[in-house]
């Protein structure tokens, strides 16, 4: 009598704990069991599989290009254009992962990205003709779509609950060091070897490391929301005129702050830095985006929503203008890059919750994969978009104002977006 006493005492306390404000309210599917904490291991597991996802499928590609086009004979041009296909089909691909996570959880999704991924990068390595190397790309691209931000995004914002913030806040911090781990470890391998067996080891690591971890620490049940007959059904979201203002705002942004990023080393070069010191004022401004994605958490705990929007995407605009406007020192521009990638870091964090803050974690995942695909195009143009911006106004000081200019209107998109969206109040 006593142990069912204790039992039904210790039941008690569990169901007032689920009752607690950001609790969460969320079952897992099928077996009616509520969850009250995240499932231990995830966000560990996503940790390192981002991070090598991020580092196998992206920045050796950034690394390795002038190899593979004097090993080949393909252009600059050409290779990059197949690169950019491969992201343009990760935007498609991950409307799909996302309809897939949504329903049934992130680990189906997650396990097939890094089996496609890992095999498109094997393809890679045994390329040889050019248009085998395109289908490589694109079956790389397709793989990302189960292995970047989105997919590992969307378990965390449903797993985590009220403690998400953080746990995207971590994700962040440890995967934005991809590019410092993997930028010397490749070039170091292509130099012992090839770019062919560079390529091939990362389709290894990749297969070995992120598939068994992905089946094992993603084996949790799923919550299904206790308040669905409440939740705004996918397809009114996204015809709503908040989504697409949010669609174009982000878009717009995006666009300025992967052209900026790849068009900042011209600019620092023509205000007469060595291309070696313009190098390092890139590699701080990386830094300056860890310091942002510190900051972010209390940043959300003394502000709303569309402070955070307003906030984040007035920084971004701002900042690419500095650039634009400031000749000099070399020591200022470092100090400005450095605050740029601060800027890069507070919004990163902002789109990542943005569709939690405005409808709601029940449907994230959906709603997340769609808005991913016209950002995925303006990530992919990116590069494109500078330099034709630079030809097209005869400077890269000229290019930064433009930049600057889409970064604002993008701003103000999102802003009226977020006045536009149903929960912004009720968040506020």
């Amino acid at each position: 009598m006593r142990r069912g006493r204790g039992v039904r005492r210790a039941r008690g306390r569990a169901g007032r704990r689920l009752l607690r404000p950001g609790a969460g309210g969320a079952h897992a599917r099928d077996t009616g069991v509520v969850l009250t904490a995240a499932p231990r291991g995830v966000l560990a597991a996503l940790c390192v599989t981002v991070t090598i996802s991020y580092g196998a499928l992206y920045y050796a590609f950034a690394v390795l290009a002038p190899t593979i086009t004097a090993d080949t004979g393909w252009s600059m041009t050409a290779i990059t254009a197949a690169f950019s296909l491969g992201l343009l089909v990760s935007g498609l691909v991950g409307v799909v992962a996302g309809r897939t996570i949504q329903a049934e959880g992130p680990r189906r999704a997650m396990v097939a990205g890094a089996v496609v991924g890992a095999a498109g990068l094997g393809m890679v390595a045994g390329a040889s003709s050019y248009l085998w190397f395109v289908v490589a790309m694109v079956l790389c691209g397709a793989g990302a779509a189960g292995l970047f931000y989105a997919p590992a995004f969307a378990a965390l914002t449903h797993w985590y609950g009220a403690g998400r913030v953080r746990a995207l806040t971590t994700l962040t911090l440890v995967a934005g060091f991809a590019s410092t781990i993997f930028a010397p470890l490749t070039t170091a391998l292509a130099d012992l070897t090839s770019w062919r067996t560079t390529y091939a080891v990362l389709a290894v690591l990749l297969l070995v490391v992120a598939v068994p971890t992905h089946a094992i620490a993603l084996h949790h049940p799923w919550p299904a929301h206790t308040d669905t007959e409440h939740v705004t059904p996918d397809r009114e979201v996204l015809r709503s005129p908040a989504f697409v203002l949010t669609a174009a705002g982000a878009t717009l942004t995006k666009l300025a702050m992967f052209a900026a990023l790849v068009a900042l080393i011209p600019l620092l070069v023509g205000r007469g830095m060595t291309p070696t010191l313009a190098a390092w004022a890139l590699g701080l401004g990386g830094a300056g985006q860890v310091i942002g994605r510190v900051a972010f958490p209390r940043l959300t705990a003394v502000t709303n929503v569309r402070q955070r929007v307003l906030w984040g995407t007035t920084a971004m605009a701002l900042t690419t203008l500095a650039l634009a406007v400031v000749p000099g020192p070399a020591l200022l521009l470092i100090g400005l890059a450095m605050v740029a990638g601060a800027a890069r870091g507070v919004y990163t964090l902002v789109g990542a919750t943005l569709v939690t803050d405005l409808w709601g974690p029940e449907r994230y995942a959906a709603i997340n994969g769609v808005l991913g695909a016209p950002i995925s195009v303006a990530t992919a143009l990116g590069p494109f978009a500078g330099a034709w911006i630079a030809e097209l106004t005869g400077g890269y000081p000229e290019t930064f104002a433009v930049l600057a200019a889409l970064a604002a209107v993008g701003s103000a998109l999102s802003v009226l977006a977020v006045r536009r969206a149903p929960l912004a109040a009720a968040v506020a």
